[in-house]
């Protein structure tokens, strides 16, 4: 499917550009392990971003919980998916991306979470040798509702994320304000081969900018986007599958739009 100014997103990229640029664009890989990974095809040319978020706790009482963040994002370029099964790692390797950090989570009460995290990175265009500095930050609250037996969660979030060229050449800041609810359905089933409980939930949530977020498409035209809604919707597990060093805790579908840009996510973490 190939929409006007849209991506079609394999995981949960929404900074993707075109490799071949006359003047590089470093969004795709500075920001790749906020806003996901992903895939996109454009005149022929595959470009595959893999974010693998991983984490580690630090240390947890009943209240509250600091974990490390060591997030990796790698960009491979005329790599498709299929061919994993041939036992190569694919030798077109882009970008490599590490933003360490730290998250702390705090209880203020039964139905509520507080949430902080900082991070310090560093992100590479291994064919142009670039180098940029990477760092980000922000706050969330986390409120559970009480709706039947749905366990709404309203999360409302506030975070900025920068980079600069290692020769200062380059830069670039966003920062924004989201807020959105994620609602179960209360039907629940039970998969053994993979030894959690399931429970399909939708959510909804809207994004505003700050200053004026750069969506970079292989398209067309890069495009200003000051605000954009997202609806989608997930199977929640019992507890993280596969690894539980990924948190691969949700699998969903989800589309967003605002200001001409139109973008699907899958989705494999908590969707807000």
């Amino acid at each position: 499917m190939v929409l006007n100014k849209s991506l079609f997103i394999c995981l949960s990229l929404l900074f993707l550009s075109s490799s071949i640029q006359a003047e590089e664009d470093f969004t795709h890989y500075a920001f790749a392990n906020y806003l996901g990974s992903g895939l996109y095809r454009t005149s022929g040319q595959n470009t595959t971003v893999v974010n693998m978020p991983m984490s580690f706790e630090l240390w947890q009482d009943d209240t509250d919980s600091l974990t490390l963040r060591t997030p990796v994002s790698l960009g491979f370029f005329n790599f498709k998916w299929d061919d994993l099964p041939e036992g190569e790692f694919p030798s077109s390797v882009g970008t490599f991306t590490f933003t360490p950090g730290v998250e702390y989570r705090t209880r203020t009460a039964e139905d509520h979470e507080f949430q902080a995290y900082f991070d310090l990175g560093y992100g590479k265009n291994l064919n142009s040798g670039d180098h940029v500095a990477i760092v980000s930050g922000g706050v969330s609250s986390l409120l559970d509702l009480e709706y039947k037996q749905s366990a709404p969660v309203w999360v409302n979030r506030l975070y900025f994320a920068g980079y600069q060229s290692f020769d200062g050449s380059q830069a670039e800041t966003y920062s924004a304000i989201q807020s959105g609810f994620d609602i179960g359905t209360d039907i629940h089933w039970r998969w053994d081969w993979l030894g959690v409980d399931v429970e399909p939930r939708v959510f909804a949530v809207g994004y505003w900018y700050f200053d004026k977020l750069r969506f970079a498409t292989p398209f067309g035209d890069d495009v200003l986007v000051s605000h954009s809604l997202e609806v989608g919707a997930t199977l929640a597990f019992s507890k993280p599958i596969l690894w539980e060093w990924m948190g691969v805790d949700r699998l969903g579908l989800s589309v967003r739009a605002g200001d001409g840009v139109q973008v699907w996510r899958l989705i494999f973490e908590f969707p807000i």
